[in-house]
């Protein structure tokens, strides 16, 4: 079941006519957990007989500015992905194709998310661990990050991550 998806407007930089203001990265203070920022989001669907389209415009659909695009496809069945928090990148996973589930965890609750369309994504706030399970074949999970690559920016270990966010 899909929680409660969130539009476009809902986001203060949407509020912005035509052209919205350039928005850099938000950052949350390292060792704050932001699970109830999470949240699904609906894209622009323009429905024409020739095939459909969905966009998204950096600064307007998004409450951050996209730095790096990668994708995930050919997870072999059973497989998962994921299983660390981020420091500081902010994230938005959309299903391109197929689905698969998005298990976030705060520190102190988990929330799951199915990803199945690929008119709506899931916008996942830094220090928020997160797991990629249940893949469907054929699946491709497309992931837009705020920021470059970083290896110090990941916290690959569950344990360290409850620390991190107890401030320790």
């Amino acid at each position: 079941m899909r929680a409660a998806i969130e539009t476009p407007e809902s986001f203060p930089a949407a509020a912005a006519p035509r052209r919205p203001a350039p928005v850099g990265p938000v950052r949350h203070a390292a060792g704050t957990s932001r699970l109830s920022d999470c949240k699904l989001v609906d894209l622009p669907k323009i429905q024409d007989p020739r095939g459909n389209l969905t966009f998204i415009e950096a600064g307007r659909h998004l409450p951050f500015k996209f730095n790096r695009v990668f994708y995930l496809y050919d997870v072999p069945g059973g497989s998962d992905r994921g299983g660390h928090a981020l420091k500081t990148t902010h994230q938005f996973i959309i299903a391109m194709t197929g689905s698969f589930d998005v298990v976030l965890d705060g520190g102190n609750g988990r929330q799951r998310f199915q990803l199945n369309r690929s008119y709506y994504g899931l916008y996942i706030a830094p220090m928020v661990w997160r797991e990629l399970e249940n893949f469907s074949s054929g699946s491709v999970a497309l992931v837009l990050a705020s920021d470059h690559y970083n290896e110090d920016d990941y916290i690959r270990e569950h344990g360290d991550f409850k620390e991190a966010l107890r401030g320790a």
